[in-house]
């Protein structure tokens, strides 16, 4: 599976990107999601899915996927743009807490600072998936359908 970042620009209100995230937004604070904006979206853009992934956890899968998922968020119509602090909106996956619900940055003590992307993937359909899937059958459901992507880049250390 493969995909290519777009023109699309997305920020934060809690942090710059290649920035720290706020301690509020991680599981050693109150492990509230963000918020996140994008603009410039593809033509053609009917939906958008979100995720949120630290490629520096030290964890690999049997099937070859590495680091964590912080948050898979799906379903979300063209006309948003925004997702307020604590979204509580859309369908939620699982993440790799096994949560259906956005887990903030908690990386191992001792471990260094960790990157956390979070991805939004323009549609070219609205999607109507239901809820609990995994990033792995999220990226497999929608794959055909990714006109664009792009990601804002935190960082966070313990």
């Amino acid at each position: 599976m493969g995909f290519a970042p777009s023109t699309m620009q997305l920020s934060s209100t809690a942090f710059e990107n290649d920035g720290g995230i706020p301690s509020k937004h991680t599981g050693e604070g109150e492990d509230i999601s963000p918020q996140i904006s994008w603009e410039n979206p593809p033509e053609g853009t009917k939906g958008y899915a979100l995720i949120c992934h630290d490629p520096d956890a030290p964890l690999v899968t049997a099937k070859g996927n590495y680091g964590f998922v912080h948050w898979v968020l799906y379903n979300i119509p063209a006309d948003t743009m925004t997702l307020a602090e604590g979204n509580q909106e859309f369908t939620a996956g699982v993440n790799d807490m096994g949560n259906a619900t956005y887990n903030g940055p908690m990386p191992p003590e001792g471990h260094g600072l960790h990157r956390y992307y979070f991805w939004i993937l323009a549609l070219d359909k609205e999607t109507e998936l239901e809820a609990g899937l995994t990033l792995w059958e999220l990226l497999a459901a929608i794959e055909p359908n990714v006109l664009g992507m792009n990601r804002l880049t935190g960082t966070y250390q313990r």
